[in-house]
């Protein structure tokens, strides 16, 4: 019986489906690639010939990144992956509207509308270069904090009652935010959920833009199987149970609608392209790519990691210091003695539980050598220090630039340069004669970060401790990467994959490219010396360091104790911050063995409604408080920061709004005013005293909060700054008051001062922000 073949060849997985001459699926397939797309492809197709023979199979359609290449080495017929996505429902399910699509590295939203009795494709979107809001976004996600995407992530998330905000436009504001719940110490299935939720507002408001999405919605590709995701989606779009359908073959939506397309368009005699079998595609695998700009092979570096630690003292127990280093990805834990040497250390992971990490951690370290030592100061770090620091008791805690920088000056006075690469950040310190005189740090890319080397390890399928440096250090041709952000640099590595670059050279690359980023964005202009110390777990690659050498052309001197140094200089903090005083604040190593609760609540002190974390430890009167943006509910040592300074912020807005008093609808035409921009931060009592005297009612919108911000980010057609996006649901809030008219002025320039002829004029946002609200917002534009 001759078959037909559909294949949906993606950056992540290939989708197979086997159809009869009925057009029945008798056959799907799912398989992840992890960077050999076309080798897998190789396998499936080996498989069905060997149990079919390559004569079973008489057309193949082909969709995908992927699927224009593969068409040219085996035949078959290239279909765009919108008609293919859009051809599968309107056959399946040809009274949807809506349908959702979502795979490892892109989405697309379709509208769909029913003419001359037959669905059809009527309009789409797709994201752009950013694949925050996709299947790749998630699967990274939850490598991070050790949840399985496959097995956990989905029933997670169904546990959630109130998902905390994630941000999901980009990948490291959202790890930003994740690192901020783990240490005010948020349960995993809230962070879980508040990811799926992240994901479908960006989808919304990314790809919506403004546009609803009329039921029945179908939600296919990948990410369909992730029941947290089913429901963030019905939440957010307001869907009922059946008003949002998951197809039975939701990952080969693509496939089977390319089949669907070729069968219902058929080429004809002459433009028929019949299966080739995998001829030519062996030939394509055995020769690695030629083209391309490549870089020079990396030479194996000399450096030792010396990571010995000092025996206890005989005679008494031994004075020491505790140091805590709490990261994204791991936290550290390292005991040294008046000497600066180290006596125990751990390097554990943080796996989105820093409070278990810290206990784990202590016990480990007493285990050893509690017995020996006496603890007479400690000191914490890192992105979780202030929760540590309350939590075990800390003598002084100070952020990351300075503890790297004290343990780095310790060993090697020196020293003048520190790189330093962890798992969620990276930082540069430039130091003098012992001193930091500038330091920067990344900002919203992750591309050089470890984080980045280990997720893109997991698509290439390799161990990133044991395999990735020797690999990279025996490429011949390392495959350029550039510099930029993540997305771009996986678009390069697919291309480089599908073109058939070996996986050493992929590896060698990716070590290239870390450097690069770095240098590129975290350096910059900077002053970079002489003596380099490169601290940091991802210094435990030696392909890293490497291409730091090939790159800069200069020695990189690995200090010893790399992967712990943050630790060390809180140590080391530690003890010149009880020197003099006598007692420590530490409270024992049975803090590891203390039991303690974790719950929430919201706190309506103001319209923020923060999510506040209360941890209550058994034998202590008072909870410790987090996760507000003021300081109402934080510890009493933090409490009072900046008592006494005025807040001008409430002092200018009490100056804007003067005497003004919303008055009651009383039969006068209102006029709706959105609180923002040039329009109320710099002339409100100029429009309201206006509008008055002519007669009007003015209405403000109100304050902007977490609720205004959500919906002026669903309603968006144009990626602007903040304060333009907000100003869409302070109209929104207006609109909804049912006022006559809303005032939103296009003002190109103002008068500097009465005194200043000079003008200023408004960046293009603000003068056009007017026109962008209007086509938000289309059925309510005649009150604009």
């Amino acid at each position: 019986m001759h078959m037909n073949l559909g294949l949906d060849i993606g950056s992540i997985s290939i989708n197979a489906v086997l159809m009869d001459s009925r057009n029945n699926i008798v056959e799907d397939r799912y398989v992840y690639c992890h960077g050999k797309p076309f080798h897998v492809l190789e396998g499936i197709l080996a498989d069905l010939a060997q149990r079919s023979g390559e004569e079973g199979i008489e057309l193949v359609a082909l969709t995908g990144t992927g699927g224009k290449l593969a068409a040219e080495l085996i035949g078959g017929h290239f279909v765009n992956e919108i008609v293919a996505q859009s051809s599968s429902v309107a056959r399946l399910y040809p009274q949807a509207k809506s349908i959702i699509e979502m795979g490892g590295e892109d989405s697309k939203l379709i509208f769909m509308e029913y003419k001359d009795e037959a669905a059809r494709l009527a309009d789409f979107a797709m994201n752009s270069i950013c694949a925050a809001g996709t299947g790749s976004f998630l699967d990274q996600q939850a490598r991070r904090i050790g949840v399985s995407i496959v097995d956990e992530f989905g029933s997670l998330a169904l546990k959630s009652e109130n998902p905390p905000r994630i941000a999901g436009r980009w990948s490291v504001f959202a790890k930003s935010d994740m690192i901020h719940l783990q240490q005010i110490a948020t349960p995993v299935h809230d962070i879980v959920a508040g990811l799926c939720f992240a994901v479908a507002r960006n989808f919304k408001s990314n790809l919506a833009r403004g546009k609803s999405l009329a039921p029945p919605v179908i939600f296919q590709g990948g990410v369909a199987a992730n029941a947290g995701m089913v429901r963030a989606f019905r939440e957010i779009l307001g869907l009922d149970e059946d008003q949002l359908v998951v197809p039975q073959y939701y990952a080969s939506m693509g496939a089977i609608g390319a089949l669907y397309h070729l069968l219902d368009h058929p080429p004809g005699q002459e433009g028929l392209r019949p299966y080739k079998g995998t001829g030519e595609l062996k030939d394509y695998l055995l020769v690695e790519q030629r083209d391309g700009d490549h870089l020079e092979p990396l030479q194996r570096p000399t450096f030792s990691c010396r990571q010995e630690v000092v025996s206890c003292g005989q005679s008494g127990k031994e004075e020491v210091y505790l140091g805590l280093d709490v990261g994204s990805l791991s936290t550290n834990v390292v005991l040294i003695n008046k000497a600066n040497q180290v006596v125990a250390r751990r390097y554990l992971p943080t796996a989105s539980k820093p409070l278990q990490a810290i206990r784990r951690g202590l016990a480990e370290i007493y285990a050893e050598v509690g017995r020996q030592v006496e603890v007479k100061g400690v000191g914490t770090t890192g992105s979780g220090r202030y929760l540590t620091g309350d939590f075990v008791g800390a003598d002084t805690i100070r952020n990351e630039i300075i503890a790297q920088a004290t343990a780095a000056v310790a060993i090697d006075p020196e020293v003048d340069t520190i790189f330093e690469i962890g798992g969620q950040d990276s930082k540069f310190i430039s130091i003098d004669n012992g001193v930091i005189v500038d330091f920067e740090m990344n900002k919203v890319c992750a591309a050089g970060t470890g984080s980045f080397l280990e997720e893109q390890a997991e698509k290439l399928d390799i161990n990133i401790v044991q395999e990735f440096g020797d690999l990279a250090l025996g490429a011949g041709k390392p495959v350029r990467l550039g510099d930029r952000c993540t997305v771009f640099m996986e678009s390069d590595l697919n291309s480089h994959q599908q073109k058939g670059a070996s996986k050493e050279n992929l590896v060698g690359g990716l070590a290239y490219s870390i450097v690069h980023n770095y240098l590129q964005k975290v350096v910059g202009n900077k002053r970079v010396g002489e003596r380099i110390f490169f601290q940091g777990g991802v210094t435990n690659n030696r392909s890293v360091v490497a291409a730091f050498e090939k790159v800069t052309g200069k020695s990189i001197h690995v200090p010893p104790h790399f992967d712990v140094t943050g630790a060390i200089g809180a140590a080391m903090l530690a003890k010149e911050a009880v020197a003099g005083k006598g007692q420590t604040l530490f409270k024992g190593f049975d803090i590891s063995r203390t039991p303690y609760t974790l719950d929430s609540f919201t706190c309506k002190g103001c319209s923020n409604r923060c999510e506040i974390r209360r941890v209550r430890i058994e034998n202590r009167k008072k909870p410790l408080y987090y996760g507000g943006r003021c300081e109402k509910w934080e510890v009493e040592e933090r409490k009072g920061r900046g008592k006494g300074i005025p807040n001008l912020f409430a002092e200018r807005e009490s100056m804007i709004m003067g005497d003004f008093r919303e008055e009651p609808a009383d039969g006068r035409i209102s006029i709706g005013i959105p609180r923002g921009l040039m329009i109320f931060y710099q002339q409100f009592p100029f429009w309201r005293t206006f509008f008055r005297e002519l007669g009007f009612r003015v209405v403000l919108s109100r304050p902007s909060d977490r609720q205004l911000v959500t919906h002026s980010l669903e309603t968006l057609v144009a990626e602007t700054c903040f304060p333009v996006e907000v100003m869409h649901g302070h109209i929104q809030d207006l609109l909804a008051r049912e006022v006559d008219y809303i005032f939103i002025p296009f003002i190109v320039n103002t008068r500097a001062d009465k005194d200043n002829p000079t003008l200023n004029y408004n960046c293009p946002w603000v003068q056009s922000y007017p026109f962008m609200v209007r086509a938000a917002m289309r059925e309510q534009s005649e009150k604009l």
